[in-house]
């Protein structure tokens, strides 16, 4: 990942049910939000907008939605994120890093961010297989 898109991510705000998230800060709302969904530990996920190229509104939608369905039996909260001129929608889901990453690669994305209770966001960029911390 580029040092300016991971700058990109680092910046950007992440919100679901009113939460907000920044990579590197705590959240106590993002830590209500997982006591709420019944979790200690979840994360940002989307599938618009694969490995960050720009896709159209009605493509990113479906994508979301089939994100959705994959992910129906984990406790999730509808949110978007965005920078500038950027925004993208996605889902919080209160589960393991490890199974949102799974998600993420499937739906071919670069990254995600995770959060445990009482922790800072941290950007998880997926390259390849493993998943590697950043920030």
């Amino acid at each position: 990942m580029s040092a300016r898109l991971r700058q990109a991510y680092a910046r950007t705000t992440y919100e679901a049910a009113g939460a907000r998230a920044w990579v590197g800060r705590r959240s106590p709302e993002v830590d209500a939000l997982l006591a709420r969904l019944g979790g200690r530990q979840g994360g940002f996920v989307t599938a618009w907008n694969p490995y960050s190229r720009k896709m159209p509104r009605g493509w990113n939608d479906r994508a979301l939605a089939r994100l959705r369905q994959a992910a129906r039996r984990l406790p999730m909260a509808e949110g978007e994120g965005g920078l500038e001129d950027w925004a993208e929608r996605h889902l919080f889901l209160a589960a393991d890093p490890r199974r949102i990453a799974v998600l993420a690669r499937r739906f071919r994305q670069a990254a995600i961010v995770t959060l445990r209770q009482g922790r800072v966001a941290r950007l998880v960029v997926l390259a390849g297989p493993r998943m590697q911390q950043a920030g």
